[in-house]
């Protein structure tokens, strides 16, 4: 039976066994329906994960969205390895929204919760060993023989007997036209080539040679640029506007409104569409929230912080705190924050005859084509994204706000438009990482041993405003991330959460609740074990002797950084371990005070994230996500007045610098386990390890970020 390249993709094969070297595995392989999935009449594409072309050039088809984090590099390496590939000759390459795209863990294509390699771990393995099996049947026919005495190695089929051999590439046209394989065999791990070698990534030239585009690269014909002001009170609106001086800058085109919250200033270039901004004069209705402030927000946090419905109880914390010869209370606060991506939002939109076209940097191509569809009334196969490279996400990108902007602008100029936002807009309309309030209690027996662990929590929850389920819980799991799962062994064990939604947007940031949380328990913990009266590193021991990742961890770590030897004086080390989207990671900083200044040293970090993909991926992305969380701990924060952000851009919103950014070491635990995340893992337990390090220094716990001595 002949087989079209559709009809294979929309065959099932059927897992049968173990067997050989390698997992049997059934699977059903989707193919890529968007029409901007471009295919030449002479490659070969299997699947929509790949395409060999005549010449040997393998294509990866990459679903996810590259921030920085390496996936263009890894998620091809998965498929190479199964697909036996030359390393050399594969290329990446984005793919479009397409079904065919959906993350598994997710059930979107969308990047976020470092997901990706963990999403397409099999998946993509299953389409390279498709693949390979296609290649390997093309071969042997050519030659006569059977194809179990065929083998795949470095892109070529090799008939080990004859000594002959064929290049992918010389297979690649009629290898489509062999019939489906009932069954692949994915590799097992101990055979693995490429998957855990150091791999240089595929993305790093076309970043170096300014080819790689991103949303401020792209240029259509006759395409107008625009600007958006925006009510800067929460909840605010538009009653009306004056636009007369906006009008007469040169190269205005048109001044819209905009949603029923903004003005749109569209224009021949950004400088006159930013000139004419200033010129407006906008009425607005700041609504209920004019007088809002960080107190106010604070005091409602505070006032609701002890009626939060249960995410984890057990034993009888109440009478285990009664009963406790020693007990220890403290309250923890954290800010909201915002992302800072060093690319301010940009959306480029076209809607023309043949439908509509959105080039973006996003994390969410599903949300995109769907925001797309809604504002255009167009069906699906007539809206493309076209994902660009992006100058960071964070989670900041799977909104779709200027993604709005750019398609409702187009619509209404009939043009091309580019949405760029300034610094400013960024920093003073984004969905900010959640502020909380945390009242903590424990308890000590006699002889230092902790008996009870009580932690409230409120603050907003991310997920409400997109899910009706979780408003009338009143619990968002993101909302307890790396409390609700403390690892320690404690016998009477609560932790609460009472939902409060101030008007302040909020949105996913890098680890999202373990970000703020690991900082409360971890320095809760530090204070605790000052009080028992125990080193806290030996106390993390003690009760996570069930616990064996967080343990190989927390050991690797504090090997590594020499814990318990010798400082020069005025140094202190702290220590930290939190587990978060499938991985452990643990950290020891060592920190220093120069005139009441918190100068980070050195960071040693140990992380266990299952099968290692790509080492060299994942040092940079612990020094990253290190980088990030440094930053919350020493800088970061957002604070309302007067029912706005105050800050506007990095004057009084700093990053951290490369002068600040202390020494980095990393260390990767060998493991078995199915892939964790590599993206988020890091960040959590950097603010408690700074912290902890100061409480060793100056016997003061940090109780609030970002530190202020």
């Amino acid at each position: 039976m002949e087989m079209t390249r559709r009809t294979f993709l929309r065959t099932s094969l059927h897992a049968s066994a173990l067997a050989g070297g390698g997992l049997l595995i059934g699977f059903r392989i989707p193919a890529a329906e968007a029409a901007t999935a471009p295919v030449a009449d002479d490659e070969f594409a299997p699947n929509a994960w790949v395409r060999i072309a005549p010449d040997g050039k393998i294509t990866a088809v990459v679903g996810s969205s590259e921030m920085g984090q390496g996936v263009m590099t890894a998620i091809p390496m998965l498929l190479a390895e199964e697909l036996d590939a030359d390393w050399q000759a594969v290329r990446a390459e984005f793919a479009p929204a397409d079904a065919a795209y959906t993350n598994p863990i997710i059930g979107q294509q969308l990047t976020g919760g470092s997901t990706a390699v963990r999403g397409f771990w099999t998946p993509v393995r299953e389409a390279g060993a498709a693949a390979r099996m296609m290649l390997l049947a093309t071969a042997a026919k050519r030659w006569g023989v059977d194809e179990n005495a065929c083998t795949a190695r470095n892109s070529e089929i090799i008939h080990e007997a004859s000594g002959r051999r064929l290049s992918y590439g010389a297979l690649a046209t009629d290898a489509a036209k062999q019939p489906v394989p009932n069954s692949a065999f994915l590799k097992d791990p101990s055979d693995f080539t490429l998957l855990g070698t150091r791999q240089k990534r595929l993305d790093t030239p076309a970043k170096c040679d300014g080819s790689a585009l991103f949303a401020q690269d792209i240029q259509r014909p006759k395409m107008l640029t625009a600007v958006v002001q925006r009510c800067p009170v929460f909840g605010g609106k538009r009653t009306g506007f004056d636009a007369e001086s906006a009008r007469r800058v040169p190269g205005v085109v048109d001044v819209l409104p905009l949603h029923e919250d903004a003005v749109a200033v569209v224009a021949e270039g950004w400088w006159p569409a930013q000139q004419a901004r200033g010129k407006l004069r906008i009425d607005w209705d700041f609504g209920d929230h004019g007088a809002l402030s960080s107190a106010t927000i604070t005091r409602q946090f505070e006032q609701a912080v002890d009626s939060g419905i249960n995410a984890r109880s057990e034993g009888d914390v109440a009478q285990a705190l009664k009963d406790a010869p020693k007990t220890l209370e403290a309250t923890y606060e954290v800010p909201y924050l915002a992302h800072a991506c060093m690319e301010p939002m940009t959306c480029v939109a076209e809607i023309s005859e043949t439908g509509c076209d959105v080039w973006v940097g996003t994390q969410a191509q599903t949300r995109t084509q769907q925001t797309a569809i809604e504002i255009t009334g167009l069906p699906q196969e007539k809206v493309w994204v076209h994902t660009l490279f992006l100058g960071g996400g964070f989670g900041r990108r799977s909104e779709q706000d200027f993604v709005r902007d750019a398609v409702s602008l187009a619509k209404q100029t009939g043009r091309p438009v580019k949405v760029i936002w300034s610094r400013e807009d960024d920093i003073q309309h984004d969905y900010y990482r959640p502020a909380t309030y945390n009242r903590l209690a424990a308890a000590l027996d006699s002889d230092g041993k902790p008996l009870a662990w009580r932690h409230r929590i409120a603050g907003p929850s991310i997920r409400a405003r997109n899910s009706a389920q979780v408003r009338e819980s009143g619990m968002d799991g993101s909302s307890v991330e790396g409390a609700k799962n403390l690892p320690y062994a404690i016998d009477n064990l609560e932790v609460t959460y009472a939902m409060v939604n101030p008007p302040v947007p909020v949105g996913y940031w890098r680890s999202v609740g373990s970000s703020q949380n690991a900082f409360v328990t971890e320095a809760f913990f530090d204070e605790l074990a000052r009080a028992a009266g125990r080193d806290p590193y030996e106390l993390r021991l003690e009760l996570l002797a069930k616990q064996p990742r967080h343990l190989g961890v927390l050991k690797l770590a504090a090997e590594k950084a020499g814990w318990g030897a010798p400082l020069p004086d005025g140094r202190a080390r702290g220590i930290a371990v939190a587990e978060a989207f499938g991985s452990y990671c643990a950290e020891v900083a060592e920190v220093e005070l120069e005139d009441k200044t918190v100068k980070v040293k050195r960071v040693v970090c140990a992380i266990d994230c299952g099968q290692i993909v790509n080492p060299a991926i994942i040092e940079a992305q612990m020094e990253s996500a290190i980088a990030y969380g440094l930053n919350a701990t020493l800088n970061g924060e957002i604070t309302i007045g007067n029912g706005r952000v105050q800050q506007g851009n990095f004057d009084d919103y700093p990053l951290i610098n490369i002068a600040e950014m202390p020494a980095v070491e990393v260390h990767i635990v060998k493991s078995d386990a199915s892939p964790g995340g590599v993206g988020e893992p890091g960040t959590p337990p950097i603010a408690p390890a700074v912290a902890n390090a100061l409480l060793a220094l100056t016997g003061k716990p940090v109780r609030r970020l970002p530190i202020r001595l």
